[in-house]
């Protein structure tokens, strides 16, 4: 079980958090967490997106181009 301090809304204050046995495959990494005083779960969900390409009409003119 890995431990974290994390503020846990029901105990109001930082508190311990640790991940419960997964039964999900995720081993050390498992999104889940348990507050140690009060028991309140809490998941923690990290991804990566990649940001949208912008066209050329949402783009900022340039500084240097002026409009005839």
């Amino acid at each position: 079980m890995s431990e974290r301090e994390l503020y846990c809304a029901t105990c109001e204050g930082v508190q311990p958090f640790e991940a419960p046995p997964c039964v999900d495959g995720h081993g050390v990494d498992c999104p889940e967490l348990a507050c140690t005083g009060c028991g309140e779960a809490v998941l923690v969900a990290t991804f990566t997106f990649r940001a949208p390409r912008l066209t050329q009409e949402h783009r900022r003119p340039s500084p240097h181009r002026r409009a005839a």
